[in-house]
């Protein structure tokens, strides 16, 4: 069975936004290696027009290797888009979910191939209000961002994890690996 991992930036208040942050090189490089790992990505709305940044890099490229490297990775893994309000989507590897996302997740996890990734705040917390989060890839960054939505907003029940292991980037941002553990 394929794992569903949530992988996600926050800052040290708890910000969860991908405009905040202080990515740089390492990060980039991280992320991309990451996405190579995967079967695809889950999205929202707002994530994935975020996300479709990217593909100007594929036209235009930064000057920022670990940039254009990561824009390769975002375009070349499969999305999967959440939302009521888009009823298409151009990017090539990208396609509207069919389903709710407890069933449609549930059908990804039993089919063969790579874990998935979850990069959206709200499919995060509606995932871990359905305990379907199989593991909590937190990169915080080192800085207090000050305003901004909160990662775990609207959680009311207590979900209990296990570190599993880190990692440290040289800016001082942090991966937590966190497994929930089951009762």
């Amino acid at each position: 069975m394929r794992k569903v991992i949530a992988a996600i930036n926050m800052t040290l208040d708890g910000v969860c936004d991908h405009t905040a942050g202080i990515p740089d090189a390492e990060i980039h490089q991280h992320y991309t290696e990451l996405l190579g790992q995967g079967g695809g990505i889950l999205y929202g709305r707002t994530t994935y027009q975020l996300m479709e940044f990217w593909r100007t890099l594929l036209e235009n490229p930064s000057k920022e290797k670990s940039m254009n490297d990561f824009a390769t990775a975002i375009d070349k893994i499969p999305k999967i888009v959440f939302s009521r309000t888009i009823k298409s989507v151009d990017w090539e590897s990208a396609t509207l979910a069919k389903r709710d996302l407890e069933d449609e997740v549930s059908e990804l996890r039993k089919q063969p191939g790579k874990n998935i990734f979850v990069g959206s705040r709200s499919l995060i917390i509606q995932l871990l209000k359905l305990n379907l989060i199989d593991e909590l890839q937190l990169c915080i960054h080192p800085m207090v961002e000050g305003k901004g939505l909160p990662l775990f907003e609207d959680i009311n029940d207590r979900i209990i994890f296990k570190l599993v292991r880190n990692k440290t980037f040289n800016n001082g941002a942090v991966i937590l690996y966190y497994q929930p553990e089951k009762e």
